[in-house]
């Protein structure tokens, strides 16, 4: 592939099938530590080298030098803490293994324990996300999870088991079938959102500069009023199928909570999906932000401040609405400025309060032909489906 995962190698740390049942054995002799359903998909995504180069949960040393420099102690460039948290004291030690547990009592990875530590969250929240507020889900979510950490490396042992199966690809097998296809390029698009015009806009600029386009919804927690993962894939499938060239896109999705981490989460974005074969990612207005927490652009510029540079490329997009003018979706750089009173906002919190509202957006927000998905998922929803 024309880029390298992050750290040079992609980190694998799924057992091997013929050691598997072997080390299932000896997990049994181990003390147990349970994890809830996003820790058990940092798991996976750590075994399978979606956040390589990690190789397990973070260490003190590890949270410390991320949350203050983001950087790992081995001067790799990353920007967001990945953390086995628990809500009371551990009753593991430094030196042994554990056997992690799922909500069930499976085992489903065995954790070499490296360092059993105390987090101070609301200095970690304010250093990570800029904020100690439990009005930031992320920041919420940081604090629910408890104020003690286990670091060490992990292996898996079991794929869990959870609702975003179906939808979920490797980054061995992403690289495989971006080679399959002969792309020199890729271009990767993050979205926690169904796919409205501004979307479809950025997309097309992808496919403009790239000889494919990765589109990679997070599938993984996030806000209450976000729409469900269902949803967000049965919308992305039918826009693909009727309006994309499709031999030029990949859909697959990333099974992770949304840290709602503002341009740190841009960061880790990019990093994650470099290591899935990406040449280029897409970074637009407020990438990663949740309410006023993050300045729109602060995403764009802190890629011009890492202490290293990434390995793929950033691609910087300001703004995109709909101008009555210019009659098309536009951007900062193409709708001139005398257009501003004639340009329409673009966004799923729009088109989130239509629906609710029993209106119908208009077409120049989303296609007509996505609406009839949307609302389906919002009476799912409803209905607590």
């Amino acid at each position: 592939m024309p880029v390298d995962p992050h750290g040079g190698k992609l980190v694998q740390r799924v057992a091997p099938e013929q050691e598997r049942q072997k080390l299932l054995r000896e997990g049994e002799r181990y003390p147990s530590l349970h994890a809830d359903e996003e820790t058990l998909l940092d798991l996976e995504n750590i075994a399978v080298g979606a956040f390589s180069p990690l190789e397990g949960f973070m260490t003190r040393e590890e949270v410390e030098r991320v949350a203050a420099e983001m950087l790992l102690p081995n001067g790799e460039v990353f920007s967001l803490p990945v953390l086995f948290q628990q809500r009371e004291p551990p009753r593991v030690v430094a030196g042994e293994s554990a056997a992690i547990r799922d909500v069930q009592g499976q085992i489903v990875g065995i954790l070499e324990i490296q360092d059993v530590y105390r987090l101070d969250l609301p200095a970690l929240a304010r250093q990570v996300y800029g904020t100690d507020s439990t009005s930031h889900p992320g920041v919420d979510l940081l604090y629910r999870k408890g104020e003690y950490a286990v670091g060490g490396r992990i292996q898996l042992l079991r794929f869990p088991t959870h609702r975003y199966r179906k939808w979920v690809m490797t980054p061995a097998q992403t690289r495989i079938l971006f080679a399959q296809r002969g792309w020199r390029t890729v271009v990767a698009f993050q979205t926690r959102n169904p796919p409205h015009r501004a979307h479809e806009y950025l997309q097309r600029l992808g496919l403009e500069i790239a000889d494919g386009l990765f589109i990679h919804p997070i599938l993984g927690r996030k806000k209450e009023d976000d729409f469900d993962s269902e949803t967000i894939m049965r919308a992305y499938q039918l826009l693909i199928a009727r309006f994309y060239p499709q031999d030029r896109v990949v859909l697959a999705g990333l099974a992770t909570a949304m840290r709602y981490a503002g341009p740190r989460e841009a960061v880790f974005h990019a990093i994650v999906r470099q290591n899935f074969g990406a040449t280029h990612f897409i970074v637009g207005r407020d990438h990663a932000g949740v309410g006023n927490f993050y300045n729109p652009y602060a995403a764009h510029r802190i890629f011009d401040t890492l202490p290293a540079p990434l390995a793929i490329t950033i691609v910087k997009v300001g703004a995109v609405f709909h101008c009555a003018v210019c009659g098309e979706i536009a951007s900062e750089r193409t709708c001139p400025a005398s257009h501003e009173m004639r340009r329409t906002s673009v966004t799923m919190t729009t088109i989130r309060s239509l629906l609710r509202a029993g209106k119908t957006p208009p077409p120049e927000l989303i296609r007509p032909e996505l609406v009839g998905v949307l609302q389906e998922g919002l009476e799912g929803s409803a209905l607590g489906v």
